[in-house]
């Protein structure tokens, strides 16, 4: 398949700020060690990239700014991204590459597809401690997935923290869920509407569409008869969601809109314009702007990125970050950096100080961080405002 020119170059320049900090090979030798490797399958193109872009660019910062501190016992971090356009065959080729052209202790998934994929490789090769942008609630299971982990709640957890926020707002509430229909879409419904009657909850309509752009109407008939007090949009980025909440709001809806990671982008619910105006959702980050308290990490990105960074950015640079803990927690203890001794030292991780990233000391016992916290959109304001403490399950 012929590249265009100008996409290859775009990304030969932003995979080429990862590359650039491989110093050089006798200067390595003598900082006390080979590199410690982090490899990337990043979906710097395609309909991803939007995500690719920012996860990039916090893993690139986050592995300089370990770097520039002088790494891990004197052993450099390096960071080596290829671009994927989160396609999966693309991706598993770029693991191969990579793994066989570096000695890789961590690495990067771009999808849940990859991440399943690659799993029995995983646990074959015992090298490799991996994170990604999945937030499938089937990977949050050790035995299955005992190499992997997520970088926040995982889907079904996500839903868990907006239905615990629902009852503690208002008791018995009725609420429906939006889902695509999708692996994605489809991830956390049953499991949820357990975890909701368990609440008090009531669930009063599920509904299910294909992904992006659709006609909703004869759906928003239906949500409107169920007449929820809140609706869960799940499995989308963006569309369809402005179009279920303008008709909705047109039939006399008072329902309180909300979403779940991948639409929460402050970049994204701005897009729904004035539809988006109080639109809530879980997000298990703070964001870029979020100054509402002591946050020394995020000070740190502000003063390197003076321009807003997306949640995908937050990801990547806390994927980085806890990558770089469980390597020094190995090392520390004298391990070697094996794929089971990783995720033994990512599971030691207790009362852990993100730098505010997470408002609050993060423990990782099993492969999620169940901890996030409700926003909501304020269209005046152009940013997303917490509306509620961070809520841990």
């Amino acid at each position: 398949m012929q590249q265009h020119p100008t996409s290859s170059r775009r990304r030969s320049l932003l995979l080429a700020a990862g590359a650039s900090l491989a110093a050089p090979l006798a200067a390595r030798a003598q900082a006390g060690g080979e590199d410690i490797v982090i490899g990337g399958s990043i979906p710097m193109t395609g309909v991803f990239a939007f995500a690719g872009v920012g996860i990039n660019a916090g893993m690139g910062d986050y592995v300089k700014m370990v770097n520039e501190a002088g790494g891990i016992k004197g052993r450099k971090i390096r960071y080596v991204p290829e671009d994927t356009g989160y396609k999966v065959d693309v991706s598993v080729a770029a693991f191969k590459k990579i793994t066989s052209q570096n000695k890789v202790n961590l690495y990067y998934g771009d999808s849940t597809g990859f991440s399943k994929t690659i799993n029995p490789e995983l646990d074959r090769n015992g090298a490799i401690l991996m994170a990604g942008a999945s937030f499938a609630t089937e990977l949050n299971n050790p035995a299955k997935y005992p190499n992997q982990f997520l970088v926040g709640p995982d889907y079904t957890e996500m839903f868990g923290i907006l239905l615990k926020h629902i009852a503690k707002e208002k008791p018995g509430a009725k609420v429906a869920f939006v889902y695509s229909d999708s692996e994605f879409g489809r991830d956390p419904i049953e499991a949820s509407e357990a975890a909701a009657k368990k609440l008090g909850l009531n669930v009063v309509a599920k509904l299910m569409t294909p992904p992006g752009s659709v006609d909703v109407s004869t759906e928003v008939i239906k949500l409107r008869r169920a007449a929820p007090d809140y609706t869960i949009f799940h499995g989308y980025i963006l569309a369809p969601i402005p179009e279920f909440i303008q008709q909705g709001k047109q039939m006399g809806m008072t329902s309180q809109w909300m979403g779940t990671f991948w639409t929460m982008d402050s970049s994204t619910v701005m897009k729904m314009g004035e539809a988006g105006d109080g639109f809530m959702g879980v997000m298990p980050y703070r964001y870029y702007y979020d100054t509402s308290a002591k946050a020394p990490m995020l000070d740190k990105i502000r003063a390197l990125r003076p321009e807003y960074q997306s949640t995908a950015y937050i990801q990547g640079f806390l994927a980085a970050m806890l990558f770089v803990e469980s390597a020094r927690r190995c090392l520390d203890a004298g391990k070697p950096l094996t794929g089971p001794n990783l995720k033994a030292a990512l599971n030691s991780i207790k009362d852990f100080d993100t730098g505010g990233l997470i408002g609050v000391p993060i423990t990782i016992k099993g492969n999620s961080i169940p901890v996030g916290r409700v926003y909501k959109a304020d269209m005046k304001a152009q940013k997303m405002l917490p509306a509620s403490d961070w809520i841990a399950l």
